[in-house]
């Protein structure tokens, strides 16, 4: 499962264009520029729009992703904006930030696979400082019926993979929220990202 979760990463991110644009995440962009600059952890951002346009106001950016492909993407993105991310390729393992290293972790479109993402999420945990902030978007279970109907809209195709808002309470119980939705979004995201999706967004506090 592991070298299949890579390969097809790499596959899509060798293209010459950017998967999924170039341009952040609207709902990302909308929350992290009401925030002041601090240090952002951003894991699985691929080619990095999200990362980049984060260092573009200031944020000292890190990133972990399986692909040697996206980092590659990221960082000259990055250098064409005239500014410097930290990129590791890896999976949780690979990195060793210190605790409570993060003002934000930002998990958006961060699909893990269904044996480690509540994993993933529990372990990030450690890396926010207390009253750190998490800005996530994904997609929610009920994703497949539009993906049935376009798949052109993207996102993972096994119902494990989604995300549901009691997985969400589960696994960041230690966080108040102060939005959590599961909302019909209109996405125009790259070649991969294109029509009518349903997703579940939120921001939370860590206690």
């Amino acid at each position: 499962m592991e070298k299949e979760w890579k390969d097809k990463w790499e596959e899509r991110y060798s293209k010459p264009e950017f998967a999924y644009g170039t341009a952040p995440n609207v709902y990302f962009k909308s929350k992290i520029d009401k925030l002041p600059p601090g240090k952002i952890l951003l894991p699985a951002d691929g080619e990095g729009r999200n990362s980049v346009y984060a260092a573009m106001l200031g944020w000292d950016a890190s990133v972990f992703d399986i692909s040697r492909e996206g980092q590659r993407k990221a960082l000259e993105l990055a250098d064409e904006q005239g500014v410097q991310i930290d990129y590791i390729v890896g999976g949780l393992e690979a990195v060793h930030y210190e605790e409570g290293a993060f003002d934000v972790i930002a998990l958006i479109y961060a699909h893990f696979p269904a044996n480690i993402k509540s994993h993933y999420h529990k372990s990030l945990d450690k890396y926010l400082k207390k009253g750190g902030t998490i800005i996530f978007e994904a997609f929610s279970k009920k994703h497949l019926e539009y993906q049935a109907r376009n798949e052109r809209v993207g996102g993972p195709r096994d119902i494990e993979s989604l995300f549901s808002i009691e997985e969400i309470r589960s696994d960041f119980a230690n966080y108040d929220f102060e939005e959590l939705t599961e909302t019909e979004v209109e996405l125009n995201e790259g070649s991969f990202h294109k029509g009518t999706g349903c997703v579940i967004r939120f921001v939370a506090r860590k206690r």
